[in-house]
């Protein structure tokens, strides 16, 4: 087979990706972008609200400063002796960091932060770039999801579900005290809202959201709230889409504290940031990329983390194994989310998509917030697996709805 080659337009001129690595997991793909029509008519962009006439230039600014992160090759092995690429097997991987890297741009610049390339951007969205990077000391990286998955059940190299991803993201995620998250996975199609209250506001949140604030040079207050990722992984059907759900999937982009959506087409994950009418929009991982060395350059070359092209698929076409993500930055953001989730999901719908309930169901276990990770070097955290465990579905296993 002859090999085709595509002039990626964020990556320096000259420099050609093979498109015969481009692949997806398990089906071929090419890489072909369909610009928005220019029309009077809106697209829905992670919680914003874009009219593609009127505002066509900052929705794709608000598009290219995402984080997309795809197949590597090249990097050093996972866990020493392990894959040197996660072409063919990391694409839910990659999904689950994009989806993470928007909650920590949130988190840290605001969801108005734009991206400014061939300019030097702020230091505090290096720092968050850097924790993405294909190094096992980096803390949200391909080496470390792997290794953390093996305490799911998934040896590594091993596809994920949007279920497992979030579980290691959330374990993970005990080790980073500079961003300070709670991250909740709501199981069994159900948010609890005194459960994330108390996970929010409990010691361990306070304890760390202090640390965060003199890391950053505030005051030494104690943060009477631990921002929030919420993940809600769900199964919307046996192997289609039931098409019951397709609106109130698309409304859950209008909320403004949507930080999109992991899933795709069957073993062929992609990260959605929104929809424009029937179809949804979605960042690809499937390019198999160069590992960034930053050990060459005295600034992080990060052109190839961002492009204003998305993709679209119609929205039938979506796996209906999926896992939703919101990000809260304080108490007020968390009650509005509930708000907008009553208001869009719950309310007036013959079959909800998930329920929010304020208390636990009496015959579920007791809630308990994970534990806290002592303070250790963030190459450690692929050796550790101690993190306490809960006790869920596999990604398998959802109740159908």
């Amino acid at each position: 087979m002859a090999h085709l080659h595509y002039l990626h337009p964020q990556v320096a001129p000259g420099i050609y990706i093979d498109l015969f690595q481009a692949c997806a997991t398990y089906e071929s793909t090419t890489l072909e972008f369909e610009d928005f029509p220019r029309v009077n008519e809106d697209v829905w962009i992670l919680g914003k609200k874009y009219n593609l006439q009127q505002h066509r230039n900052e929705l794709h600014e608000d598009i290219r400063s995402r984080l997309l992160i795809t197949y590597r090759k090249n990097f050093t092995a996972i866990g020493g002796t392990g894959p040197t690429s996660d072409n063919g097997w990391g694409c839910m991987l990659r999904c689950g960091q994009m989806i993470l890297a928007h909650a920590l741009i949130c988190r840290h610049l605001g969801r108005d932060w734009r991206w400014k390339p061939n300019e030097h951007n702020s230091d505090t969205y290096t720092k968050i770039l850097k924790s993405f990077l294909d190094r096992k000391d980096s803390c949200y990286s391909i080496h470390q999801i792997a290794q953390m998955g093996v305490s799911e059940g998934k040896g590594i190299g091993q596809w994920y579900g949007p279920n497992t991803v979030a579980q290691v993201l959330r374990k993970l995620s005990l080790f980073d005290d500079w961003s300070s998250l709670a991250i909740h996975i709501a199981m069994d199609n159900t948010i609890v809202v005194d459960d994330i209250r108390k996970l929010c506001t409990s010691a361990l949140g306070k304890q760390k959201g202090s640390t965060a604030a003199a890391n950053n040079g505030a005051s030494n207050v104690q943060s009477p709230w631990q921002p929030l990722v919420l993940f809600i992984p769900l199964r919307l059907g046996l192997s289609e889409i039931n098409p019951l759900y397709i609106d109130t999937v698309k409304k859950c982009f209008t909320i403004k504290q949507s930080i999109g959506m992991i899933g795709g087409k069957p073993n062929h994950a992609h990260y959605f940031i929104g929809y424009y009418k029937d179809t949804l929009v979605y960042l690809d991982p499937h390019t198999t990329q160069p590992a960034v060395d930053i050990n060459k350059w005295a600034a992080v070359p990060d052109q190839s983390y961002h492009t204003k092209h998305a993709s679209r698929m119609n929205v039938m076409h979506l796996d209906p194994s999926i896992a939703l993500g919101f990000f809260c930055k304080d108490e007020d953001d968390f009650n509005d989310l509930c708000k907008g989730i009553r208001m869009l999901v719950v309310e007036g719908q013959e079959r909800p998509m998930f329920e929010l309930t304020e208390e636990r169901p009496s015959h579920w276990p007791p809630f308990q917030p994970s534990s806290r990770i002592s303070d250790r070097p963030l190459g450690a955290v692929e050796a550790t697996y101690d993190v306490p465990d809960v006790t869920y579905d596999t990604d398998e296993e959802f109740e159908l709805l």
